[in-house]
């Protein structure tokens, strides 16, 4: 019993970068490799064209039979918000301090939701753009703009799905791996 505290290692492991300083407590800086990755590119693309949509819909003018545009601009506020709020965690690396959470598994998850509330938001607003009333007047350029790119956000959300779902098949491990070894940046 005397030589118990010899035979245990009570070493903890934890990742460092180069300067040897935990990654959980390193300081913030920006990961200009996310910027430049498939799945930051998507990201900028889904907040500057999902921000034409808001801006678009909240500037035509809504007349009493145009409710739904209260829902289009829900899924275009609030997406914009959960985006750049994801997209700032993971420009600054945040993803990393918080190891506990399933970074692979939320984003696929989100762009998924993203992907569906966009179509119904697409569907929504290119039924109420009105073929029949002059092209170049103002309810029908902002409507069909925002149309439009209600549509492209909506396919960039959906390529986003399609690549975190491929990055996480991927790794060729399940969640806990991943964040064991600390590749679970989307």
């Amino acid at each position: 019993m005397a030589d118990f505290p010899d035979k245990i290692n009570t070493q903890t492991s934890t990742r460092t970068h180069s300067s040897g300083v935990s990654s959980r407590f390193s300081p913030v800086a920006v990961d200009i490799q996310f910027l430049k990755s498939s799945i930051g590119i998507l990201m900028l693309v889904e907040l500057a064209f999902g921000l034409l949509v808001w801006a678009l819909i909240a500037g035509s003018r809504i007349s009493r039979g145009d409710a739904a545009f209260g829902w289009v601009m829900f899924v275009a506020v609030t997406l914009w918000i959960l985006t750049f709020v994801m997209f700032v965690f993971y420009v600054l690396s945040l993803t990393l301090k918080l190891p506990m959470v399933p970074w692979a598994h939320l984003c696929l998850y989100f762009n998924l939701v993203a992907t569906v509330l966009y179509l119904t938001a697409f569907i929504t607003n290119a039924s109420s753009v009105d073929p029949t009333s002059l092209k170049g007047t103002y309810r029908y350029n902002n409507r069909a703009a925002a149309a439009f790119f209600a549509g492209v956000v909506m396919i960039s959300y959906g390529l986003s799905t399609f690549l975190s779902f491929l990055s996480m098949r991927g790794q060729g491990s399940n969640a806990a791996t991943s964040q064991a070894t600390g590749s679970n940046s989307a």
